[in-house]
């Protein structure tokens, strides 16, 4: 071991140039997977829009190629390639080379970007085992490659040919001519494999989804993306003339509530910044543009931006945005609480939140972000410029005398009145559900039938459709880990229904409280009470109307445990079917589940030539069967039949049950009508 002493100036390390960059690349890509690899594109596509942000380009082409490289190509000014004064190197060979070098800087070539940093291009040049710059202008096509970071120049077309370095001047070369007035930038490069892991690889459905949030921010810009990786190529165009509004439009998960509104407006801040070594005081101005719309659900989908750049994690503009949303409906509601019905309780963020969808955009010159991968936008003045701006216009369109946006208005307080009242009720639930101890369960409903399993996992609630389906259940269940809860009749269609009325209702309250963990946004998957929920109701159109209704609730109020494959449907027979044994030997039983399957069964046996006895047994409901049929066919898990509900597809099955269970009956009687020319009416069960 080294003494104290030893330890001097020679043993520290400088980092020259890009060689910081390979020697920590987690501090400028954040990891050297797939996302630091997707991290690196997004660089280069960023530099583009910019241009296209500045009103230069009006087109960017992405290509994915087979060889592992990808190519960004846009039709925007083109990056300098004259001489930079204090290098002495070509503006193209100082952004490829230099950290913190480039147009963003206060030059005055561009207003609000994405790319901030100066490092984007540097870091995936340093990052590339081959990188290839293309710039258009002035008539000629000037082409520079680097090899790691350094400029240089290949044999070949591939990353591996062989390649010499510049030696004194600027590598820049002259590779062709081009039509007048033609500009633009290529850049393709090949991730070096030296740094990125050998499974790090590009998403074309990222990147298709990625372009496709671009296009929509930066209305008009047209975005090609191509994977010619696969034997099937594929290509998508990217270009929306509505900007966010369209945005808003392609989010929304539900039926809308309220049309999308549109929030614009700016504001001025002083900051202090350094120029030309001293700190001075500049005016900036913060542009605002927002796009939103309340749907039916309670589902929260809110995207903010700077400068076209996604801050996931929030920010200083989506507090302000948050702040004046609160403070806005706060006071409407407080000024119509007695039509409203709203009582003295106050509206918390996510009551006025709660089935908002909504795109925050903010244009600012040379914002503050926390770190290099801009997740959170830090400047302090975007919260007070935001708050103020959706706070004036919101103002003004709940104080609005149209028709239409009054209607809007009045049903949008309402919506947000109902989701304080369900989260207000959905507390007092589960303060009730704390307070009760182990011997104390007259907070269940009394019907409901317990079973004596503690372990969550292997218990089973079944809701049983009438009280004599239950009382056959009951005998023909396991209690060691069979619960039973009766419900009677149809359930409210919760589709139509507000949340108070569905709250409010016996049958859905009683079931809530069954299961345990909650409605909506405050439901808790692992609160649960049972590991499975089996939904057993008649074989007949009634009984599938009662598990239609049930499915709605489910889907509407305790989605989670539909996603997690907990929820399911029995399969009760339709027929019995009891074969005559020839000689002493007792006689079988089969059941069968459709007419179809009946049919076949008595084919087969007068095939075989055995006899059956008639009538044969048709089940109208649950409570025709014995419990010994009943467990047999099903609740015994040896032997029944489930069906497990899934939602595979969650925007076809909200676009489903708003059709058959929505409140609009127009479209239901179309697809009624529809459907009524492909029925066999001999499958009516009369």
């Amino acid at each position: 071991m080294a003494s104290r002493d030893d330890y001097s100036a020679r043993h520290l390390s400088v980092l020259e140039g890009l060689e910081a960059v390979r020697k920590r690349p987690g501090m400028y890509v954040g990891s050297t997977d797939s996302r630091g690899l997707m991290h690196c594109l997004w660089e280069i596509i960023d530099n583009s829009v910019d241009e296209a942000l500045a009103g230069y380009a009006s087109a960017i082409t992405v290509t994915l190629h087979a060889d592992d490289s990808v190519e960004v190509s846009d039709d925007g000014r083109g990056i300098p390639v004259d001489i930079e004064p204090r290098t002495g190197l070509s503006g193209l060979e100082v952004v490829f080379t230099k950290l913190h070098a480039g147009g963003k800087f206060g030059g005055g070539s561009y207003n609000a970007v994405g790319g901030l940093h100066g490092v984007g291009a540097s870091v995936v040049n340093a990052l590339s085992a081959r990188l290839d710059a293309t710039v258009t202008r002035g008539g000629k096509v000037h082409a520079l490659s680097f090899r790691r970071g350094e400029p240089g120049t290949f044999d070949g077309s591939k990353p591996t040919d062989h390649f010499e370095a510049a030696q004194a001047g600027s590598p820049l070369q002259v590779s062709g001519r081009a039509k007048r007035g033609m500009t633009g930038t290529t850049v393709r490069y090949w991730a070096d494999r030296q740094i990125f892991t050998p499974d790090a690889a590009f998403n074309d459905e990222e990147l298709f989804a990625r372009a496709r949030q671009t296009a929509f921010l930066v209305p008009g810009l047209k975005i090609v993306v191509k994977d010619l990786r696969g034997a099937e190529r594929a290509e998508q165009v990217f270009q929306y003339d509505g900007g966010i509004s369209e945005f808003v439009e392609h989010l929304t998960p539900d039926a809308p509530v309220t049309d999308t509104w549109r929030i614009q407006g700016h504001g001025t801040f002083a900051e202090t910044v350094p120029v030309d070594g001293q700190m001075q005081e500049v005016q900036r101005d913060c542009e605002v543009d927002i796009a939103l719309q309340w749907g039916t659900g309670y589902d929260i989908t809110v995207r903010s931006f700077v400068n076209i750049i996604a801050t996931p994690k929030g920010g200083t503009h989506l507090s302000g945005f948050e702040q004046a949303m609160l403070r806005v409906f706060r006071k409407a509601v407080e000024a119509n609480a007695r039509k409203l019905k709203a009582g003295s309780d106050k509206l918390e963020k996510d009551d006025v939140l709660a089935g908002l969808t909504a795109v925050i955009t903010v244009r600012i010159a040379e914002p503050q972000f926390e770190g290099q991968t801009k997740e959170i936008l830090g400047t302090p003045a975007a919260r007070q410029i935001v708050s103020k701006v959706v706070a004036g216009e919101l103002e003004k369109k709940l104080a609005s005398a149209k028709k239409a946006d009054k209607q809007q208005t009045s049903v949008l307080l309402e919506k947000i009145v109902s989701e304080m009242k369900s989260r207000i009720s959905a507390r007092q639930l589960k303060e009730t559900q704390r307070r009760k101890n182990a011997l104390e369960n007259s907070s269940m409903p009394a019907k409901l039938v317990e079973c004596r399993a503690k372990e969550v996992e292997s218990s089973e609630l079944f809701i049983v459709e009438g009280d004599s389906a239950l009382g056959t259940a009951k005998l023909a269940r396991s209690s060691d880990y069979q619960a039973l809860l009766p419900i009677r009749g149809k359930i409210l269609n919760v589709q139509k229904a507000s949340v108070s009325d569905m709250l409010s209702n016996q049958e859905c309250a009683a079931l809530i409280q069954v299961i345990g963990a909650g409605t909506g946004r405050s439901f808790d998957v692992s609160a649960v009470r049972y590991g499975k929920v089996v939904l057993m109701t008649d074989a007949d159109v009634d009984g599938a109307h009662i598990r239609t209704l049930l499915l709605t609730l489910f889907f509407r109020y305790m989605r989670p445990m539909i996603e997690e494959g907990r929820v399911f449907a029995a399969v009760p027979p339709l027929h019995r079917v009891e074969i005559v044994q020839p000689g002493s030997r007792p006689n079988d039983v089969r059941y069968t589940y459709s007419e179809s399957e009946l049919i076949a069964l008595l084919a087969e046996l007068e095939t075989s030539g055995l006899r059956y006895k008639e009538p044969i047994q048709r089940y109208k409901g649950l409570g025709e069967m014995d419990a010994d049929q009943l467990a047999e066919t099903t609740m015994d898990p040896q032997r029944r039949s489930l069906r497990r509900i899934r939602v595979e597809d969650a925007d076809a099955a909200e676009k489903a049950f708003d059709l058959l269970m929505g409140s609009v009956v127009a479209p239901r009687k179309d697809f009624i009508i529809e459907g009524s020319r492909a029925l066999d009416k001999d499958r009516i069960d009369a």
